[in-house]
């Protein structure tokens, strides 16, 4: 049995030539060893038996590495089978009867031992590495008691590695690479999870262990991988990576152990009150974890790794930033829980943070690389978004509802006493309950988020105003087109009533139309004004409620309060203005060339001067005037009338200087045309309870600017108009009098102007200087 058990030994166990799987022999001389423990072999030299094993052990016996019949047989004589026959005697080192003991006498066994090397072909490398072997592997066979044993191991692979650094063998690699690839499985087996295998009890055996996987590593890549050959040896830390791999894959199993149990514990609380929620849980128990990581572990990795804590606390970063952001595209709206939950997350990475920057002081880039690993939780960020969102939900809101209720909307001045209409009362209680609801969002940072909700609500409300001016039109939208040049008719006498009524009708379809709706009154756009006016009084008073919601908060500095900017509606005020003067405007020109357009632009002035004065106009303005005083706002009567009667003005311009065919005067007619003239500066300055005489003034510089040509004689006239326009084209104009286009900027050195007031002076020269210069007719 002794012979079988060698024969097993050295041809199955350790050949010298690797086995093939496949191999029957092998299979034929195990089931022989087998049977042999049963019944014993006949071993006669003839016998059966004796011829099995024959055949099966000579077959073995006889292979070579390269398939051909070798001169020797090779029985037992495998490299393997000598190193495990010298570990066996290397065991003779420990007490028999203390199993975890070395002999006092350990000095002299080894002499002893030594003198096997020439018969077993051995040296002190593979004695080194044999030792160690023997030493770990008593440390862990007798349950890892003795700590003494592993530093001893420990101590001795510093020694093989110095050998593997001297020889190149490839034999004795190949015995190297294993052994430590199996020291290296047993450290990695419980390095790769530290937090489950050491605690501060047994954190000293972590060192040696950690130092024991490291140096394997170290002597596997450095010394045996063809790899880290090719690659200049400054590219790889081996320790560095080891540790930095160590670190990642326990951190990543003691959080997942965690969020078990964070998990768990939420679903056991969770029908008491004020339960947290589970991430909430986690982020604490990730801290508490990141203390103990930085207190008990790191400085025992530091050795090899410099910046062990801040490896780890990326790690726990990039875990539970994964956790976070699942959580975050799972939120539908800002709930309570949902902010604990990101607070929480916000205090953690504050804690990590704080880790990863002392435990990188004295590194050479300041801890970058580990500050890059980690980027924002943006929890802050996050609430932000939320709010965002439901800040603009409301002010689409806001926007729908103004499209729905402004179609509706009849502008009607009798609605309420103050004469405006009743949806901009509503807006502004529903953008009043929006600021309300804002600040009752359980947030920290409104503040912060003021300004966006205040950009959002300044938008609705412009979108309010802007609906409230549209469709009105415009100053150009009711003036009329002017009519071609013509030259006066010499003794124009009455006009025919067919012919008066001819010109009326055309002059009507000259006048402007609306574009778009046209069913605009004088009452409505005066209720449209007041409804801006009231809107912008109002939006004072929002900026200062807002003001005070502000005072109220958690997140809110005396600068905060302080800075009145983030706190006002910018645009919306503005707009206001902006809209009212539109509407102004717009209801001046509409009120003197729509509403009164048959007393000034089709009736002034129409054939005989004298018999066609301002008379009537001034009366229906006058009704026009008062009606307009009623409705319109208090603050807002001066600037309207002031419209109102620079329309007129420009109204009287256009009947005196683009009049048509059916208008004419005379030097004679120029006191009809003054006198006139003042009567509608009278209306406006109503015996001083009207208008400032200083404004009536200034607006009627251009007319009273204008005016003296009527009287000047035709001649001058003409000299006059002459001079301007070589002045404007200059010497080219002296070849070909060119034909002054139609500025609109009427003033009495603006050769159009003077132009016009000789196409509607009635006299033979004028009429004779119009022909040959420009051939122009005397009726369209």
């Amino acid at each position: 049995m002794r012979n079988l058990n060698f024969l097993e030994v050295g041809l199955l166990l350790y050949p010298h030539v690797p086995l093939e799987k496949s191999s029957s022999a092998s299979s034929r001389l195990r089931q022989i060893i087998q049977g042999a423990s049963d019944r014993p072999i006949e071993t006669g030299k003839n016998n059966e038996s004796m011829q099995i094993l024959r055949s099966a052990v000579m077959a073995l016996a006889y292979r070579s590495s390269n398939g051909t019949m070798p001169e020797t047989c090779h029985w037992a004589d495998g490299f393997p089978l000598n190193l495990q026959l010298y570990q066996m005697l290397l065991e003779a080192c420990f007490d028999v009867n203390e199993q975890t003991a070395i002999v006092e006498e350990i000095d002299e066994v080894i002499e002893l031992i030594k003198k096997t090397w020439v018969i077993l072909g051995m040296n002190q490398l593979l004695h080194n590495l044999c030792f160690t072997w023997i030493l770990f592997h008593r440390y862990v066979t007798t349950g890892q008691v003795q700590k003494d044993l592993l530093f001893a191991a420990d101590k001795q692979l510093a020694e093989v590695a110095k050998d593997a650094k001297a020889t190149k063998d490839p034999v004795y690699s190949k015995i190297l690479s294993s052994t430590l690839s199996s020291i290296l499985g047993w450290t990695e087996k419980r390095l790769l999870a530290y937090h489950d295998t050491f605690a501060l009890e047994n954190i000293e055996i972590m060192q040696s262990i950690v130092s024991l996987g490291v140096n394997a590593a170290k002597i596997l890549v450095e010394d045996i991988s063809h790899e880290y050959r090719r690659k200049r040896k400054g590219e790889v830390d081996v320790a560095r990576d080891r540790i930095d791999t160590y670190i990642r894959s326990s951190l990543r199993t003691a959080f997942a152990q965690r969020m078990e149990m964070a998990d768990s514990s939420r679903r056991s609380s969770r029908n008491q009150p004020n339960s947290l929620p589970m991430l909430s849980i986690l982020a604490k128990d990730i801290g508490e974890l990141a203390v103990q990581e930085k207190d008990l572990f790191s400085p025992v990795l530091k050795r090899w790794h410099p910046l062990a804590a801040g490896v780890a606390v990326a790690t726990l970063h990039t875990c539970y930033g994964n956790e976070l952001k699942q959580f975050i595209l799972g939120i539908t709206e800002l709930t309570p829980d949902a902010v604990k939950v990101l607070r929480a997350a916000h205090k953690l990475e504050q804690d990590l943070v704080q880790i990863a920057v002392e435990d990188a002081v004295d590194s050479d880039d300041g801890g970058k690389a580990v500050i890059r690993e980690m980027p924002p939780f943006e929890a802050e960020t996050a609430i932000a978004n939320m709010v965002k969102v439901w800040i603009k939900t409301r002010v689409d809101r806001i926007k729908e509802w103004v499209d729905n209720n402004l179609q509706q909307e009849v502008w009607n001045h009798r609605a309420n006493s103050e004469k405006y209409a009743p949806s901009v009362v509503e807006v502004l209680r529903i953008v009043d309950e929006t600021l309300e609801a804002f600040f009752l969002l359980p947030i920290p940072t409104h503040t912060a988020l003021l300004p966006d909700l205040m950009t959002g609500l300044d938008r609705s409300l412009l979108h309010y105003i802007s609906k409230t001016k549209s469709g009105c039109g415009s100053k150009n939208t009711f003036l009329p087109a002017l009519p071609a040049l013509t030259r006066s008719t010499i003794g124009a006498k009455i006009w025919k009533k067919k012919d008066k009524l001819q010109v009326s009708q055309k002059k009507k379809s000259q006048v402007g139309t609306l574009n778009g709706d046209t069913s605009f009154s004088t009452a409505q756009l005066c209720v449209r004004m007041n409804t801006l006016q009231h809107m912008r009084s109002e939006l004072e008073v929002l900026e200062k409620r807002t003001v005070t919601y502000l005072r109220n908060t958690e997140s809110a500095s005396a600068d905060d309060i302080a800075n009145g900017l983030d706190k006002k509606f910018e645009l919306s005020p503005g707009a206001c203005l902006e809209g009212f003067q539109q509407l102004c405007e717009t209801m001046a020109y509409k009120v003197i060339f729509r509403d009164l357009s048959h007393v000034l632009w089709d009736g002034l002035y129409v054939g005989e001067p004298s018999s066609a004065r301002i008379e009537p106009m001034l009366k229906e303005l006058e009704q026009e005037l008062e009606a307009i005083s009623e409705i319109v706002h208090t603050k807002l009567r001066n600037r309207v009338i002031t419209d109102i009667m620079k329309a007129s003005f420009d109204g009287l311009l256009l009947v005196l200087l683009a009049g048509g065919c059916s208008r004419a005067f005379s030097r004679q007619d120029s006191q009809i045309i003054e006198d006139d003239f003042g009567a509608l500066k009278d209306l406006y300055w109503s015996n001083g309870d009207g208008l400032p005489n200083d404004l009536i003034d200034n607006c009627s510089r251009t007319v009273r600017e204008i005016l003296p040509l009527f009287r000047t004689d035709t001649q001058s006239l003409i000299d006059r108009f002459r001079r301007t326009t070589l002045e404007t084209y200059g010497p080219s104009a002296k070849a070909r009098f060119p034909l002054p286009p139609t500025s609109g900027q009427w003033s009495p050195t603006e050769p159009n102007t003077l132009l016009r007031i000789l196409c509607h002076r009635n006299d033979e020269e004028a009429t004779k200087y119009l022909k040959k210069t420009y051939n122009l007719p005397k009726k369209v």
